[in-house]
């Protein structure tokens, strides 16, 4: 049985890690080498395209975190969940809601929604 809230804490765990070598190890337990990731603003190909995002959300929120909104749902190989970004003890900032199919318990391909974002 698939453990669907584990693999988007993984997800999230990548998400938030500043140490771009520990990251490198979780972006690579959590994600496929072939993974695809598109939301409406930015896209990342492979591990090195999915480090790079998270390079780039770290640089322009300095200090933020993302959290896991309630239970990731999935059945088969597909999993949707959604995550808060913001600072610790505060009201996340951005909200978005990701939908993404799954290898070997690894996510492959993800598309995100953003649900919420500053004007």
């Amino acid at each position: 049985m698939t453990d669907y809230n584990a693999i988007a804490e993984a997800y999230i765990a990548a998400w938030n890690e500043t140490d771009a070598t520990a990251r490198k190890a979780l972006v690579e337990a959590a994600f496929t080498s072939g993974v695809t990731y598109r939301d409406p603003i930015m896209q990342g190909d492979g591990h090195g395209g999915i480090d790079a995002l998270i390079q780039g959300v770290h640089s322009q929120f300095p200090g933020f975190h993302f959290k896991l909104k309630g239970k990731a749902d999935g059945f088969g190989d597909h999993i949707r969940f959604s995550w808060g970004l913001g600072p610790d003890g505060a009201e996340a900032v951005i909200e978005g809601s990701d939908f993404a199919t799954l290898e070997g318990g690894r996510l492959s391909g993800i598309t995100g929604f953003l649900d919420k974002v500053p004007g």
